[in-house]
């Protein structure tokens, strides 16, 4: 995965824990390699539910993250725990998230969320679907952050599970993908990011890196036809050297004009953008 790709998720992880996330991510990539979409999702979830025990189990969860014993006593003791629990690959992802270094407990059960959300994004990989669960992912992301009321039920830690389920399953009606809802679902449960909006762009974000490529997020007064936009893909990944998904969201506010942020980099080329420097030129 890219620095660009990863830094959205990673952002909430402090430098030890960053370096151990990647080598769980590659002992991911090793335990799973020629595995079918089916398999995929169960390692999806089983991972998913072995951060949910975790989660619940503080003592055990603190003694596998403890860095002042050794990592091979760590990798042992999951294995112990969980050789006959989970399927080969999710042992194996599990016991090198032990056997890693962690900032703190916490980061190593998110780890193991990230690695569950991305066993899924496989799982669609191999189905051909990635790219619609990537644009799903997105256009559901930016709902949920344009109603703050919205933001704040799914986001609630005391909301009722199951009425939280029932509105996601208004929102993505019967057209979603099945990924998009798992994922969905799982985000909900347990988030990524503080807003759940920000969680399921970094999930869009995750997608689009898998199939290396960087997300460019546009805003324009106006909608863009799908040849503008390829024109406009082209365009920044002339600029940036790597190939850009272009995410689209029409914005009256801005005037006219476009404004485009990939990663941390933002350009302003909107109408309002010209007038607040041109204030800020004047003031």
């Amino acid at each position: 995965m890219t620095a660009a790709g990863t830094a959205g998720v990673i952002a909430d992880f402090r430098a030890t824990s960053r370096e151990s996330l990647q080598s769980v991510r590659r002992a991911f990539d090793q335990a799973t390699g020629g595995a079918s979409s089916g398999d995929l999702v169960t390692t999806g979830e089983q991972l998913d539910a072995v951060a949910d025990l975790l989660d619940r189990e503080a003592v055990l969860r603190r003694t596998l993250a403890d860095s002042s014993t050794e990592p091979d006593s760590r990798s042992g003791l999951a294995g112990r725990v969980f050789d006959n629990q989970v399927g080969r690959p999710v042992a194996d992802v599990v016991k090198a998230a032990a056997a890693a270094s962690w900032s703190k407990p916490a980061d190593l059960v998110q780890a193991l969320r990230v690695v569950a959300r991305e066993a899924l994004l496989a799982s669609a990989e191999a189905d051909g679907r990635l790219d619609a669960v990537e644009d799903e992912l997105f256009r559901l992301g930016r709902i949920v952050g344009g109603q703050p009321d919205l933001e704040r039920l799914l986001g609630s830690p005391t909301a009722d599970a199951a009425g939280k389920q029932k509105v996601l399953d208004d929102l993505l009606a019967d057209k979603a993908e099945p990924i998009t809802r798992r994922l969905a679902a799982q985000l909900v449960a347990h988030p990524l990011a503080h807003h759940v909006s920000s969680g399921l762009e970094r999930l869009a974000e995750l997608a689009a890196d898998r199939r290396q490529r960087s997300v460019a997020t546009v805003r324009s007064a106006v909608e863009l036809s799908a040849e503008q936009q390829e024109r406009l893909a082209g365009v920044l990944a002339r600029i940036y050297g790597r190939e850009i998904t272009v995410h689209l969201e029409v914005d009256p506010e801005i005037l006219g004009g476009l404004l485009i942020q990939v990663g941390d980099e933002v350009i302003d080329g909107s109408a309002a953008g010209h007038l607040d420097d041109l204030d800020r030129r004047l003031g």
